[in-house]
């Protein structure tokens, strides 16, 4: 997404590394980069997030509001995405250049969350017909360092597991009108289900028949076209969008989309959780935990925040992540 101009010679050098099967940075084809995820950060929020990946920098937070519901689904409770580019977050942002970006972001976001077997809005309900929850989600691009979309559909992913809503009671009725009490125990809260809620994985065609997974600035500038895949932990394609001028051959989009239902066989999933029976299962996936601070490392490059404490798994196709 980044305005970088390189010669033809330091393209020459990136596709030619690609083909060899070893990236600028040492990584190979299906290869991430450090991924770093924090929650909890606004106070003033339901639930938020930051998401670290390479030089790519975003911020996300969900706030609850309690709505009519449109006619249309009266049970079911409603999500909606915005998207801010920041100017600081690369040149071309700066005045309304981040805007086509932008709504690109929110419309793939709307379309992955749109499925009921994504994400359980019926749970947002509090009076069917009536009043229903309605989550914000602001995304806030700090810092555009490639691969925007997998990164923000893992910030709002995390956002979303973080947010706690506090539990709603039905106390009366007066002239008609329902009485509600929100409770003030932090231990009453209604957790978001995110448990089948898809991620973004982006395959870049760098040169004929060779994609990469989390491509850099740099090789953005290689690659003419990228298809985006929206998958669930379970491996099921969701949505899928192309972007760039540009054509994929028929085998090479195939291949691209078998990597992401792959089976057992091409998925590792690491997921980490406090308490004895997990010790043994964390043992197998960590490369080391920092104890003190509480913030642990997977072999993968991912550390996980204090607040993440209770899931997290990498998806991957050979080296895909992917929160579950």
């Amino acid at each position: 997404m980044a305005d970088i101009s390189l010669s033809e010679a330091e393209k020459r050098y990136i596709v030619d590394g690609v083909k060899l099967g070893i990236r600028v940075d040492g990584r190979e084809r299906l290869d991430y980069r450090q991924l770093e995820i924090e929650t909890g950060l606004v106070s003033t929020a339901n639930g938020s997030a930051r998401v670290r990946l390479g030089c790519t920098d975003v911020l996300i937070t969900v706030k609850m509001e309690m709505e009519p519901p449109p006619p249309q689904q009266p049970n079911d409770g409603q999500i909606h995405f915005f998207v801010n580019c920041s100017a600081n977050a690369a040149p071309e942002f700066e005045g309304r250049g981040g805007e086509d970006l932008a709504t690109s972001l929110s419309a793939m976001l709307d379309r992955l969350y749109s499925s009921p077997l994504s994400l359980d809005t019926s749970r947002l309900c509090v009076v069917p017909g009536k009043h229903v929850k309605v989550l914000y989600v602001d995304v806030e691009i700090l810092e555009c360092g490639g691969n925007l979309f997998d990164t923000v559909s893992l910030g709002v992913k995390a956002a979303l597991w973080a947010t706690r809503m506090p539990r709603i009671y039905i106390t009366g009725e007066d002239g008609g009108e329902l009485e509600f009490m929100v409770s003030d125990n932090p231990q009453e809260v209604d957790r978001v289900d995110v448990s089948n809620a898809p991620i973004l994985i982006t395959h870049l065609r760098i040169t004929e028949n060779l994609t990469v997974i989390d491509p850099t600035p740099e090789e953005e500038c290689c690659g003419p076209v990228q298809v985006v895949v929206g998958v669930t932990p379970k491996g099921l394609i969701t949505t899928t969008q192309q972007l760039g001028a540009g054509t994929f051959a028929p085998q090479t989009l195939s291949a691209s989309l078998k990597m992401e239902v792959c089976g057992k066989e091409g998925r590792e999933v690491m997921l980490m959780c406090y308490g004895e029976k997990a010790e043994k299962r964390r043992n197998k996936v960590l490369s080391f935990m920092d104890r003190k601070r509480k913030k642990w490392c997977l072999c993968t490059g991912v550390r996980i925040g204090r607040e993440f404490d209770c899931f997290l798994s990498v998806l991957r196709t050979k080296w895909v992540t992917s929160l579950c």
